[in-house]
């Protein structure tokens, strides 16, 4: 797969079909890789991939910080991934993309779209992450992390990241750059010098800039009561991806459509039937 970097940080990506470009922000929290439209819980059987490329182009990409893509030590933040997004974009030479994300790949997609509303055709926010629990439970992770961090120290979490093919998600002990730390080894030297105090500073600072809010992550509701982008909202309806998220979309977005289905009848065909018939109208 092609690599290229975007900011001085590495990424891959992949086009898949021919049409026009659909930009697909991945599912998966802190591990979303591009594999994960595929081989990712529910993403596995809907399908998107397959069925959209038949008539666009998927650009599909590792996140940064997430499958081969790299990283940069520093406190993470959503502008930094929409920084990301854009900068695939300039590389490709597109001029306006649709754009889809799942689970919280819709919070960086809504950011694409209120940083740079001139470059998004239309969205699909296909089951948002977010609501309480979701927040609470990303706290607990950096928190988690980063006593672990303390106590044994950052070559410790290199080593362990290191041993396992785990993500934070999963994992929350090798922290939100484990796979940097797998595919990266100078990378990893560098994690390891590092300071705790600055460290605590790093992990403690991204928790909070994160996920500061009990809905939706990410992008101000003012911003997007002023979006003009066309936007397909679709719950999910489980703690991490509550109605509640999708609804938040749905409210503050003048031009959302809420596909008001419940996750057992959003079915490959229907779920992908709806995403066509919506992009095929923007």
């Amino acid at each position: 797969m092609p690599v290229v970097e975007l900011g001085g940080i590495r990424t891959r990506y992949e086009l898949v079909g021919d049409g026009p470009p659909i930009l697909m922000f991945s599912p998966g929290g802190f591990d979303s890789s591009l594999e994960n439209w595929t081989t990712f819980g529910r993403y596995k059987e809907l399908g998107f991939i397959d069925a959209l490329s038949r008539q666009y182009t998927c650009v599909v990409f590792d996140r940064r910080e997430s499958g081969r893509s790299g990283g940069r030590l520093e406190r993470l933040s959503w502008p930094k991934y929409v920084d990301q997004a854009a900068g695939l974009i300039d590389h490709l030479g597109l001029d306006k993309v649709h754009t889809m994300g799942g689970c919280v790949g819709c919070s960086s997609a809504a950011l694409l779209a209120v940083a740079h509303p001139e470059r998004v055709r239309s969205m699909v926010l296909f089951s948002p992450a977010g609501g309480v629990t979701y927040r609470a439970a990303q706290h607990m992770r950096f928190t988690q992390h980063l006593g672990f961090a303390l106590e044994h120290g950052l070559r410790a979490v290199v080593e362990h990241a290191q041993s396992t093919t785990a993500g934070f998600s999963k994992d929350p002990r090798v922290g939100p750059w484990a796979a940097v730390l797998r595919t990266d080894e100078g990378f990893a030297e560098r994690y390891a010098a590092t300071s705790l105090e600055r460290y605590r500073t790093l992990v403690s600072g991204s928790a909070r800039m994160l996920f500061d809010r009990d809905t939706v992550p990410g992008p101000e509701p003012e911003d997007l009561q002023l979006l003009e982008v066309p936007a397909l909202v679709v719950p999910g309806e489980d703690l991490s991806h509550t109605r509640s998220a999708a609804r938040y979309f749905e409210e503050c977005l003048p031009q959302a459509e809420y596909w008001d289905v419940p996750v057992v009848e959003q079915t490959p065909e229907a779920s992908t039937a709806r995403v066509r018939e919506f992009l095929s109208r923007h």
